[in-house]
């Protein structure tokens, strides 16, 4: 049998005061409760002593309250890279004493439907609703009137109900054409990946891009189209490569994208970056483990995660939803050079 625990009676009686007064002392109330230095020293030895702890289950009965938190998510939770949403979730529910349940849905509605139904029997108080990818969402009926914020996605109703935390794409973007711009180039930059107009990153990426050369007077050389995926990339940068004089710079959507790139450029016997640079978006493992390393603007999981949490539980800050974009940093390496 496990030990038993030491009651807040029991802390009382070892300190010499009464139920109450120990219950104001760790409840750190000593002050308004005027209660005299050396009553509350006794209090927090006794506690130690006894290695004391609330309990807080019957705390919630009394307060409603739980200091619980749910992160409702499709995939996030299970990948090694996205995942670090989850360590940043995790230290923002830490900082606040919140405990922080973790739930994935594999974007099936009905387990969503069961993981919030039982984290409501759990009488949690509030909710992250998180995304693996940036996208537009309808919040779940069973969440309506509930605290809850969204990771990695967003609504689209005109005045939300909820916060948004979301990177900034568009930043990026903008960030992209500077880090060219500076390296000194302002001909032959081409664009790879699929900009199909659903992806959400894909999309904000680009208008950042056009809007960073655009304010410079500098237009895109043109797009090699291909899914975001290596063998993809290295076919469609193969093909272009074949058909014409080869770019001064690729602008890659993501690390994958990079990879397939990568290959392309060494077959055609093209050095990175003395023949053509290369810069891409994410800043996953890949573009360390690449050589030359990968210049790539980096996916703030870490922060978007303790964002999310900081603003769920701001009760000092109630203000208007709105969405939140978090600053892509540029994480400079190898593969973008000079003209």
């Amino acid at each position: 049998m496990p030990p038993q625990r030491a009651t807040l009676l029991q802390v009382a009686q070892r300190a010499g005061v009464s139920r109450s007064t120990a219950s104001f002392v760790l409840a750190g109330r000593h002050v308004d409760m005027r209660i005299s230095e050396d009553a509350r020293q006794r209090v927090l030895r006794a506690a130690q002593e006894l290695d004391y702890r609330p309990n807080l289950m019957a705390r919630s009965l009394r307060t409603k309250v739980t200091k619980t938190i749910a992160l409702v998510s499709d995939t996030l939770a299970s990948d090694p890279y996205a995942g670090r949403a989850i360590h940043g979730a995790l230290a923002g529910a830490v900082a606040h004493g919140h405990l922080l349940f973790i739930g994935e849905t594999e974007g099936e509605s009905m387990i969503e439907e069961k993981l919030i139904s039982d984290f409501l029997d759990r009488q949690v108080d509030a909710f992250v609703y998180a995304s693996m990818f940036t996208r537009y969402v309808r919040v779940p009926k069973l969440l309506k009137g509930r605290p809850v914020v969204l990771l990695n996605c967003l609504t689209r109703a005109a005045k939300p109900a909820h916060h948004s935390i979301i990177p900034d794409e568009v930043g990026a973007g903008w960030s992209a054409a500077k880090a060219v711009i500076e390296a000194g180039h302002r001909e032959g930059i081409h664009m790879v990946g699929n900009l199909a107009h659903h992806v959400f990153a894909g999309r904000e990426r680009l208008a950042g891009i056009r809007e960073g050369f655009g304010a410079a007077g500098i237009k895109l050389a043109g797009t090699i189209d291909c899914e975001w995926w290596p063998d993809s990339a290295y076919e469609a940068v193969s093909a272009a490569l074949a058909g014409g004089p080869p770019p001064k710079v690729l602008i890659c959507l993501n690390d994958r994208v990079a990879l397939g790139a990568y290959q392309a450029l060494r077959e055609a016997g093209l050095s990175i970056p003395g023949d053509v640079s290369v810069l891409s978006f994410d800043d996953s493992d890949l573009a360390a483990w690449l050589r030359p390393q990968l210049t790539s603007i980096s996916l703030p999981h870490y922060q978007l995660g303790w964002q999310a949490v900081e603003t769920l539980l701001d009760a000092a800050g109630r203000t208007e939803p709105a969405v939140r974009r978090v600053e892509m940093p540029v994480r400079y390496r190898a593969s973008l050079g000079k003209p």
